[in-house]
């Protein structure tokens, strides 16, 4: 059903091109136009080269160009453009028999010299119809790249999307992890009724406030990272007691570096869940620096197991975690070198003073 709407824009559409062509008849009635010919001998030669005018150049902008230029048809845009010149030519010389016969009376003196020259009419044929053409052109153009700029921003907002879900997905596998490891160490607290329980519910709660909504944001500061990494490391101690020897080394000079939430402690999770004791204690070193551009971390951890058998599914997710958030911008190394199992994430970041 047409609306009104699209009724308004083609009547729009038919008075501009009634307009240039009537632009068109008064550039050939001035362009053919000398002293020997009558304005009205010109209007009339002019008004017959103007169907010949318009058929052509209705046949090259709308249907050789979109159908076969810009499809890249050459050679069929090459064939029918062939067949359009000669049919083109064939009505130009009958326009010249034309003034010969009904203008001028078959007076061949009498002619307007101007439209005994087939240069010039096929000058001023084709002139219309190459700049009708070129702007067709440039226009489809625009609306090709146009096209090819929305599809392009479609394809990008779909791989975000893509992206956002992938990291959800692989943040809600880290959680129920954590989340288990940690209530079921409070859980033995209350068995015992230690004294530290009640503490241990305060950092648990502080935890979970950091899992359920900071992790939302894409960024958290660097030091609200390491303030939960703190709470976690105090929780395993009370877990552990004097089996566990852990030391947490900590160089930051600037307050502002940020960094995605959730992307080290991992690390520290998987060094205490896999971690093995030695000599009735699991040791467990954590250097983590930032200065310049680079957030430097590395942790250590006593192990008497495979590299194999370390890698849990929060290294799995740290690494997939780096490539989405921070490609071509880390380098990590794992190793188990004898008895020690260690980690080193080199992070390039930007600090905002």
């Amino acid at each position: 059903m047409f609306t009104k709407a699209f009724i308004l824009k083609k009547i729009g559409q038919i008075l501009l091109h009634l307009l240039f062509w009537i632009v068109v008849l008064f550039f050939f009635t001035n362009f053919f136009g000398v002293e020997k010919a009558t304005y009205e001998d010109t209007l009339k030669f002019s008004l017959f080269l103007m169907p010949i005018t318009i058929a052509t150049t209705y046949v090259a902008s709308y249907k050789l160009i979109p159908d076969y230029l810009i499809t890249k048809q050459y050679w069929r845009f090459a064939l029918y453009t062939s067949y359009t010149l000669i049919i083109s030519l064939y009505l130009l010389f009958v326009s010249i028999f034309f003034s010969l016969i009904y203008i001028s009376n078959f007076e061949y003196a009498d002619m307007n010299p101007l439209t005994k020259n087939v240069l010039f009419i096929t000058t001023a044929v084709y002139l219309v119809v190459i700049v009708v053409s070129a702007f067709k052109l440039l226009k489809l153009n625009l609306k090709q790249s146009k096209n090819n700029a929305e599809l392009e921003a479609k394809i990008l907002e779909a791989q975000l999307k893509l992206k956002e879900q992938e990291l959800h997905y692989l943040k809600m596998q880290i959680h129920p992890h954590f989340l288990f490891n940690t209530l079921n160490t409070m859980y033995g607290f209350a068995l015992k009724k230690a004294d530290d329980t009640p503490d241990m519910i305060l950092k648990l709660s502080n935890l979970l406030d950091y899992l359920l909504y900071q992790t939302e944001k894409p960024s958290v500061l660097l030091s609200e990272e390491i303030a939960h990494i703190q709470d976690y490391i105090d929780l395993e101690k009370m877990r552990f007691n004097d089996t566990l020897d852990v030391s947490f080394h900590i160089d930051i000079p600037s307050e502002s570096v940020t960094i995605a939430p959730m992307l080290l402690l991992p690390f520290i999770e998987n060094s205490f869940k896999h971690g093995s004791l030695i000599d009735r204690q699991l040791k467990i070193d954590i250097q983590l620096s930032a200065h310049s551009h680079m957030i430097d971390f590395r942790i250590e951890n006593s192990n008497s197991e495979n590299t194999e058998q370390q890698h849990g599914i929060g290294l799995d997710n740290i690494k997939k975690r780096l490539e989405l958030l921070y490609p071509n911008q880390y380098h990590l190394e794992i190793m188990n070198q004898n008895d020690k199992f260690s980690v080193q994430l080199q992070l390039h970041i930007s600090n905002h003073d």
